[in-house]
């Protein structure tokens, strides 16, 4: 599920469980396990909250740098006025280091889109008219995020759309939005940008079928291959039904090319929830609904390389499933988030790390996830991320 499904469910509260355990799986019988052999601290850390305690509507790191940003709001009388805020923070205290765009009423509010390339973040702008509940988009943005404000505007190729998804990418200046046209039947584009110059440089206008949002497309960046990567479901994720599929689009040219993925299980495969994409090797990972698997993919040699099972699971366990996946291309791991940590009894929540063969690496746990939780966002140069964590107010850092 991407983050920006999340901001459908975020109002929803939930309750906060926090375990203080770490456990980390040994990469062999008789060997050390990964954190102990690199000496490095793994587990839970900071936990930070907003600094007017609403909940929080994405948030993103800068991996060169040590600023994070969030978008923070509330409902705040029974007239629906809701209290809004932009925020910074520093990723190694989780201390709030400014806050800015507040307002007070029902016409503004904000979502993260995205640090790209630069310190540069997008935002997504809700703008409620008058007499109406649905919201106007427009994109701001902050370019560094530790000006502390908005620094201009994007502007949309194509009118009215809304921005889901994003590739993280924060190496080059090519930048992958995901988006739908609001008043064109939700018609899907690929939109290849430069956030920072607020350029674009294609709009890939995809196929509404295969594309279509209740196919659940899962967007990724292959850097070296020039190429978009999607994982989906093309039946919906139906139990019994069609394997997943991979497709693989041109950002020049719009060409696409796809590759059938794992459909494993006693049900199938079911739904994409996660992707994950090394942007320089390739490799993919994705995570399916109805089998609790992590599936590794050669996605520029449209191959397959293993599917492995969520430690203490089996092909059945639809409710310990996992969702969003992150990817530490420097150091080559994938952390995926299991919300019901199945070695727990489904007690607490879980990431799981896995490295781009597929190989167990360890699991951290102690979280507490929503259903289909988004991926955490990391910085590999520290090898330290932040999560959601409980009602969505706090934020929590973790080492990996």
């Amino acid at each position: 599920m991407s983050r920006t499904i999340l901001r459908n469910a975020v109002r929803c509260s939930l309750a906060v469980g926090l375990l203080a355990t770490v456990c980390v799986a040994a990469m062999a019988a008789g060997t050390q396990s990964a954190g102990t052999a690199r000496g490095a601290r793994v587990g839970l850390g900071k936990t930070l909250t907003t600094k007017d305690h609403g909940q929080i509507f994405g948030f993103d790191l800068n991996q060169s740098g040590e600023d994070g940003v969030l978008a923070s709001a509330q409902t705040i009388d029974p007239q629906g006025d809701v209290l809004v805020s932009m925020e910074t923070f520093d990723q190694d205290t989780g201390k709030i280091t400014k806050s800015f765009a507040k307002y007070t009423g029902k016409r503004n509010e904000y979502s993260i889109d995205g640090i790209f390339a630069g310190d540069v973040a997008l935002v997504t702008h809700y703008i409620t008219p008058n007499n109406s509940i649905y919201a106007k988009r427009t994109y701001e943005e902050m370019n560094p995020v530790t000006a502390g404000k908005f620094t201009g505007a994007w502007k949309a190729p194509v009118k009215d759309i809304d921005v889901l998804q994003w590739a993280e990418n924060q190496t080059t200046s090519t930048d992958l939005l995901f988006a739908i046209e609001l008043k064109n039947a939700d018609a899907s584009d690929l939109i290849v940008t430069d956030v920072g110059t607020n350029s674009v440089s294609n709009v890939i206008h995809l196929d509404p079928n295969l594309f279509c949002l209740c196919n659940g497309p899962q967007l990724g960046q292959y850097v070296a291959g020039n190429q978009a990567v999607f994982a989906l479901s093309p039946d919906s994720g139906a139990v019994g039904g069609e394997a997943p599929v991979n497709v693989l689009v041109d950002l020049a040219s719009g060409n696409t090319t796809k590759f059938i993925g794992y459909n494993n299980g006693f049900y199938h495969a079911g739904s994409v929830n996660g992707l994950g994409m090394d942007p320089n090797t390739g490799i993919g990972a994705t995570t399916t609904e109805l089998n609790a698997q992590v599936e590794f993919y050669d996605m520029g040699k449209k191959s397959k390389i293993a599917a492995v099972q969520l430690p203490c699971t089996q092909d059945t366990d639809q409710t310990y499933s996992g969702s969003g996946i992150a990817v530490d291309p420097v150091n080559k791991l994938f952390l995926v988030t299991e919300t019901y940590d199945a070695c727990n009894g489904g007690t607490g929540s879980a990431l799981v790390v896995y490295d781009e063969s597929g190989n167990l690496v360890e699991t951290i746990e102690g979280f507490q996830f929503f259903i289909g939780e988004a991926a955490p966002t990391l910085n590999p140069a520290k090898r330290m991320g932040w999560a959601y964590n409980g009602q969505f107010s706090q934020l929590r850092q973790f080492f990996y």
